[in-house]
Order: structure tokens, then sequence, then C-alpha cells
């Protein structure tokens, strides 16, 4: 058995970029970039007014009040055609070029319109309210290295460096294989008291979406060594990444690792002196890696967060540090003894403060729904007490 820090960079080491796709930008939402995005235009691309007003000269404004013939106007997308005669001034509209000559924008609030003419009555602003061209970036410029996650803020980015398309990470396939003859499609438990429903594929196929994954398939396997091993060899033959939740204990029916047996499989570790998810593991069969959860709800996500997150990093060309972007915040209240384990406690913040839920058992549910951080409490025999200050990751 070894620890989390071990067991977490043995998951993080074990992916690698599968390939990289070309995909329309408007497909490219929570995509990981592979490729830098290169801005093929400037932004913007030429001298553009911040504001609605008038494009002046300063000399034509240095004795004041003084009234200017408009000698036209610039629309975004219409700009001023022509020469921009000296003692004019030109109507202007926020994102319209400014017309060559022009010093300054003085904004339409301070000026009086007085039909073909405008007059200025008021000190000149220290803002000239003009974006120069490039200020925000220049043609050429890497705007998105590879590794960023294409949120609709980098979307932005993107599309207004004038990318059409991205090149992507492909997304891992993932199989999915749930063990226990208990478990039923939710929905249908009901119709006997001896079912449960199979909750925790739903939230780990989940979980490995917002990571990048790609569930291909999911199924349940029966409690049957023969037909588990047949599964087995389906998964890694269909799939990149192979997670199977239950069946990792000692057991007559824990058939987890060994359905995988006969496929040759070897492990990265077997265990991990975690607190709940004692009982997860990693492995590669057939090429392909396999990711062994517990089979309690609480245990299977806490376990996945940790370790399914940072896998599928490594798959996708990202850092799987960006699964543990920890932050430390005082408890709010006194913590018994965590004992041998190190725990990851589930918690919420309240007044700058953490505060755990009192139901932590590892086969716990309902918690799940408002639990929003895991809460990393190292090993040890003495309590802990409140305003220690403690490290938390979001769940």
């Amino acid at each position: 058995m070894i620890g989390f820090d071990e067991a977490f960079a043995l998951a993080g080491a074990s992916g690698r970029l599968l390939g990289v796709e070309l995909v329309a930008l408007r497909e490219a939402h929570r995509r990981i970039v592979a490729e830098p995005v290169v801005a093929a235009v400037a932004s913007p691309p030429a001298d553009v007014s911040a504001m609605d007003g008038y494009a002046v000269r300063d000399a034509d404004l240095a004795a004041l009040p003084t009234t200017l013939p408009i000698a036209g106007a610039s629309f975004a997308g219409r700009p001023f055609a022509g020469e921009f005669p000296e003692g004019a001034c030109v109507r202007i509209f926020t994102g319209a070029a400014v017309p060559a000559g022009s010093d300054r924008v003085v904004v339409q609030e301070v000026v009086e319109h007085e039909g073909a003419a405008a007059r200025f009555t008021q000190g000149l602003s220290p803002a000239r309210y003009i974006r120069r061209a490039g200020s925000d970036f220049q043609a050429g410029e890497e705007l998105l290295p590879p590794g960023t996650l294409l949120t609709p803020r980098a979307l932005v980015a993107a599309a207004g460096a004038d990318a059409g398309h991205v090149r992507v990470a492909r997304r891992p396939l993932l199989r999915l294989l749930s063990t226990g003859d208990e478990l039923v499609e939710p929905g249908t438990a009901r119709a006997s008291a001896h079912s449960i429903p199979e909750s925790v594929g739903v939230g780990v196929a989940a979980l490995a979406e917002e990571w990048g994954g790609q569930v291909e398939r999911a199924l349940r396997a029966p409690d049957e060594l023969e037909a588990m091993e047949q599964a087995a060899g389906e998964a890694l033959a269909a799939a990149d990444l192979v997670v199977v939740t239950g069946g990792a204990s000692v057991g007559e029916k824990d058939f987890a690792k060994a359905m995988f047996a006969s496929h040759g499989l070897e492990l990265i570790f077997s265990k991990v002196a975690i607190k709940p998810g004692k009982p997860v593991w990693l492995g590669r069969a057939g090429g392909k890696l396999v990711l062994g959860l517990p089979g309690n709800p609480s245990s299977a996500l806490v376990t996945a967060r940790l370790f399914l997150a940072p896998i599928l990093c490594g798959l996708t060309g990202r850092s799987p540090a960006e699964t543990t972007a920890w932050r430390t915040l005082p408890l709010a209240s006194p913590l018994e003894p965590v004992g041998e384990r190190e725990t990851f406690a589930r918690g919420f913040i309240e007044d700058g403060a953490v505060r755990l839920f009192g139901h932590q058992d590892s086969s716990a549910q309902k918690v799940l729904a408002q639990a929003g951080l895991l809460v990393r409490l190292p090993a040890g025999h003495q309590p802990v007490a409140a305003g220690t200050q403690v490290q938390i990751v979001e769940f």
C-alpha cells in the first residue's frame, strides 16, 4: 500500500496524449488545445474608438469653446471615407476606425450637436478613448498554448484570433464496468427489495466528461468470473481507458482485478493509504489503462476525483497538477483524530472557514449533492484544533 502523493504521481504519469484532431471552433467547447492557437489578425486591426463621440485633432480644440463642422461619420465596419480636413470633426461610434490624423475621441455626452456641427465647451479629458491597433494582441502572437481548456472565455480569444478551427486533443474513450449483482439501472430498483440503483457509474461518467473523457459505453458486469473476463476483453478492445467500480475487496465474488488477469494485467498500484478509497487500484492490460474504483458511492467519487481526473489530464495533454490546485483555509470547528490513513473529507466553506459534513461514511450519497470540496487531513492520532489551516480542493 502506498501513500496518496505517490499514487497521484503514478496516475498522472500513466497517461500520454492519444492524438490530435481538427474541429470547428463552434464545436470545441471544453476540448483541450493540442497545438498553439496563433492570431491570424491583430486586435483591434486598426485604431478604433472606445466610445461613441467625435474624432478630433487636439489643435482644433486649443481654444474652448469652439464649434467644428462634422465632416462625416465612422461606423464599425464602415469607416470614414476620404481625407479628414483640418478644423473639422468626425462623428464616430464604438469600434469604428479612427480617421487618420485624429488625436482623440471626445465622448458625445460632453458635446452639443448642432445640426451639421458640434460644439465643444468642456476641457479635454486625460483619456483619449482610442484603442490602438494591436493593443490587445498582434498578428502572429500565440494566444492559447497547448493544454488550454477551451472554456467560453478561451473560445472568445480563439475566435478573436480569427481561428475558425482548432487542433485539439482526441478525447479518451472510456468503458465503464460496474460490478455487483445487486445493481440495477436507476429507475428500476423499486421493483425488488434486493436491488440497488447503480449510482456510481452515473457520477463517474459525468466526472470523466468534465475532465475531457468520452464514455463510449457503460455496462454492468455480473459477478461471474468467466463473464467478467469476457467483458474485460471487450472493454480493452473498444476503449483507451477502462474504469471498473466495485469488486476490489477480498470477498468471494470480488473479481475486479481477476477479470483482467488473463489479459495480462500489470498493476501500477493496488491500494492507497487514504480514507475513503483504500481499495483503489491502477494497472495496464492489453496495452490499455485500467482504473479500479471502490463500489461505495462516496469512495468511488472521491477516488475518481483524485485519480481519474489526473489520468484524463495526461491523456489529453494537460498537466495532471491542474486537478489538485490545493489552497488552504482554517477549520471552523475541531476534529477528532483521523487515524492511520490520510483522509479526504467532504466539506463546504462557511464564513471563510471550512466545515465538514457530519456524515462521512464511504457509502453516503445524499451528502455528495452538497459537497463542494475535499478537505485533505493528514494521518495522525491527535485532535485537530479549530482554526488549523487545512488543504482543500474543488470536488
